[in-house]
């Protein structure tokens, strides 16, 4: 197994990892140490080179394929342990090369201009609403709720994430409202509802598009909501509020300075922006080259550091910020739970492979929140630096008032 073995004694601090090679010999590294006790069987000797050369993406396509499985233990608990000892990883000589080759290629990876943008979105967002209908919430939510308390439920969580995006919003009556990414619609509808305002969600993927308009006509809601298939830097009207909830992502971090140049552009004077999206506490780096190839091509989670350079080239206040640090790692076992109990019929719409694809992209993603540097991020934004209240009090306040209002 040389020299995979090399790295994984180097890999493996926390925990023990057991690898049972293709003829059956077992391989042990770490110790009795705090942490997961996993069995990994390797049936593909081919495995050895790629899982030494780029460990994230051949771990992912060997569990895809069969070639790895874990006998005696589970995926869940190689993820963890993987999560826990990444740090290691990345470490490892090889490793840092290569880090920093894939580090320079970024810019090409992320690259997301108009028609590449949609042809990425339908890679992951056109997969088929009876499928994303198997394991979201009611709403349709398909990013990171907010859990006030533990035994929130999961269409409970998406609603107070509703409630406190409206609440930092300041919704006056008549106001105009953008929704970038809207998604299902599952936000406008959520914002016509508690508030007189007139809301327009944007989505570059068709299966969203059609089911947000039928969602919005039996919310009898057509008069305040207008669903529109269209890229948001087609848009060119002006909104008094603008709001993005898990789009951001997409973006990429050459087109940072182009997005918030265009949000800019559409907001009045005086008018507020909200967004929500994942980011991390570690330095700027890559996407996983495993779910970039497979789940969301062109995506990025950035570092903070990379986004307030394009705020400020654009000369946008930056009024807020809040960090939702493990609500996704919540959301996304919520999913995952979701997505196990309807395997069956996941498989018989698709086939064994794309069970195994999505398994390890969910319990994968919940690592990178609940051990790793993944976190999510409220930024609220304006042209204005009194655009919106001097002081946080009002958005406590409003979310009472809302939970008051039975919303």
């Amino acid at each position: 197994m040389f020299p995979l073995s090399h790295m994984l004694a180097s890999f493996v601090k926390t925990g023990r990892l057991t690898v049972i090679d293709h003829e059956g010999k077992p391989h042990v590294f770490g110790d009795l140490a705090p942490g997961p006790n996993v069995t990994m069987r390797i049936t593909d000797p081919k495995l050895y080179k790629g899982l030494f050369f780029n460990p994230e993406l051949n771990m992912g396509e060997g569990y895809m394929d069969g070639r790895i499985t874990f006998p005696g233990s589970d995926l869940r608990s190689f993820l963890t342990l993987f999560s826990i000892n990444r740090r290691a990883l990345a470490t490892y000589p090889l490793q840092k090369v290569l880090g920093r080759v894939s580090r320079s290629m970024k810019k090409i990876q992320q690259a997301n201009p108009i028609g590449q943008a949609q042809k990425n979105v339908a890679h992951h967002y056109d997969l088929g609403n009876a499928f994303y209908q198997m394991f979201l919430d009611s709403g349709l939510f398909y990013s990171c709720a907010y859990f006030r308390n533990e035994t929130d439920t999961l269409e409970q969580a998406q609603i107070a994430k509703c409630r406190l995006l409206a609440a930092k919003l300041t919704l006056k009556p008549g106001m105009k409202v953008l929704d970038i990414g809207c998604g299902w619609g599952g936000l406008a509808i959520y914002l016509a509802t508690v508030a007189d305002v007139e809301v327009t969600g944007v989505t570059l993927s068709k299966e969203q598009h059609a089911l947000a308009v039928e969602r919005v006509k039996a919310a009898g809601l057509e008069k305040r909501v207008r669903i529109e298939l269209q890229d948001y830097r087609q848009v060119t009207r002006k909104f008094d509020r603008l709001v993005s909830v898990g789009m951001f992502e997409h973006v990429g971090v050459g087109h940072y300075v182009e997005f918030f140049a265009k949000v800019n552009d559409l907001l009045t004077d005086d008018g507020v922006m909200m967004l929500h999206s994942i980011g991390k506490m570690s330095p700027p780096g890559t996407a996983s080259p495993w779910l970039r190839k497979y789940i969301f091509p062109g995506a990025y989670s950035p570092a903070l550091s990379e986004v307030f350079p394009a705020t400020e080239t654009n000369q946008l206040w930056v009024t807020d910020v809040e960090f939702l640090r493990v609500h996704y790692a919540t959301t996304l076992r919520h999913w995952h739970d979701r997505f196990a109990q309807s395997r069956d019929k996941v498989a018989a719409m698709y086939d064994e492979r794309f069970c195994r694809m999505w398994e390890f992209y969910l319990i994968s993603a919940e690592m990178m929140f609940r051990t790793g540097a993944q976190e999510v991020f409220h930024m609220q934004l304006s042209k204005k630096r009194d655009a919106s209240p001097l002081s946080r009090d009002y958005i406590v306040d409003a979310q009472r008032a809302l939970i008051d209002a039975g919303h």
